[in-house]
């Protein structure tokens, strides 16, 4: 499975290599080592072979090694064009593995954000090329994906139908993940061209418009293939780099989704500002600029994996939930209401 993270706050930046580099259990490292708590047995929370969930252990023995990718936010072009306005995302995509890739490095250590979002791949079957890679961008908005969208050959001619004309001219590959991030825009635009993308629209409205999209392709793998399809593993994340919106979404009766974790206190310790350290209390990180008793600002982080070891910074995202963070960095978890005539049966992990 693919693995992403993402970093919003209203006040307090960060340094991108302290959050995608510095951990040991940072994005880049989690193209083949994993950190599931709450979710592994204790005391083996990176022993995939003591795990029963056979779902689980084969989402999480793949090599992510498909594809990288880092959006984050800045207000340069604001200071540079007239019509440009607020914070717009920035984008950088890579066919390289994280830790490889010099240009990624050097970026990260000198660019700081209060946005960003974070993707490794590992492809479910569409081409490993730069565009392929997420996080896949529309005017100011920004959406990524981690899971797959079951049958999606099957659905895909139905489901670019329902596309606005600039939301589909914007997809420039292959993937599910793409198109499902094009039917995200075109509910959240109410079918508006390239202009509306550049808007910012209510988070309730951010939210409708995700699950709008769940029931769409749910909706059309129940007509086009009936009782045959299977569950989609969907947790989807978007910002217009003030606001946040992120599922965990499987529509099976008892099968987990893909994981997904958020905190709201993991980042001073990420924060190479702040005393502290991710890798464990007793390191001590020297090059600090501010003391113990310096508080930083509110942040919310959702990531695949916790990146740091610290159980009690980190909340499992319950099942088939979603999580919003407001312009404030208030966050909230709304269960995801649906027809759950929607869901599907797994034949290979059904007993069927």
């Amino acid at each position: 499975m693919c693995r992403w993270f993402a970093y919003i706050s209203p006040i307090e930046p960060c340094l991108l290599s302290d959050v995608l580099i510095t951990p040991a259990n940072s994005i880049s490292k989690q193209c083949s080592e994993h950190y599931l708590p709450n979710l592994l047995p204790h005391h083996h929370d990176k022993d995939l072979d003591d795990s029963p969930d056979a779902l689980l252990k084969l989402r999480n023995s793949l090599l992510n090694m498909d594809g990288l990718g880092v959006a984050w936010y800045t207000s340069a072009a604001a200071s540079y064009i007239k019509h440009v306005e607020g914070v717009r995302p920035a984008l950088y995509k890579s066919q390289s593995p994280p830790i490889n890739d010099f240009n990624f490095r050097s970026l990260c250590e000198n660019t700081e954000t209060r946005c960003v979002f974070a993707h490794i791949r590992a492809s479910s079957g569409s081409v490993t090329t730069q565009v392929n890679s997420h996080p896949f961008v529309f005017g100011k908005h920004v959406f990524m994906h981690n899971g797959v969208v079951s049958s999606f050959q099957s659905i895909r001619r139905e489901l670019t139908d329902r596309l606005s004309f600039d939301s589909y001219c914007n997809i420039l590959g292959s993937t599910d993940s793409e198109h499902a991030a094009a039917l995200y825009m075109t509910n959240l635009t109410n079918n508006g061209d390239k202009f509306t993308w550049e808007k910012t629209y209510p988070l309730d409205e951010m939210l409708s418009a995700m699950v709008k999209t769940v029931i769409q392709i749910m909706e059309l793998q129940k007509t086009t293939m009936g009782n045959n399809r299977t569950p989609n593993s969907l947790n989807f994340c978007t910002t217009d780099g003030h606001q946040l919106v992120s599922i965990r979404f499987r529509n099976h009766a008892t099968q987990q989704p893909p994981s997904l974790y958020w905190s709201e206190f993991a980042g001073r310790t990420l924060n190479g500002k702040y005393p502290g350290h991710p890798d464990g209390e007793d390191i001590v990180n020297e090059q600090s600029i501010f003391g113990v008793e310096d508080k930083i600002g509110k942040h919310t982080i959702v990531a695949s994996e916790p990146t740091t070891y610290d159980k009690k910074e980190w909340h499992l995202i319950t099942k088939n939930c979603a999580l919003t963070v407001d312009k404030k960095g208030v966050e909230r978890e709304v269960k995801i209401e649906y027809d759950e005539s929607l869901n599907a049966k797994d034949p290979q992990h059904d007993g069927r």
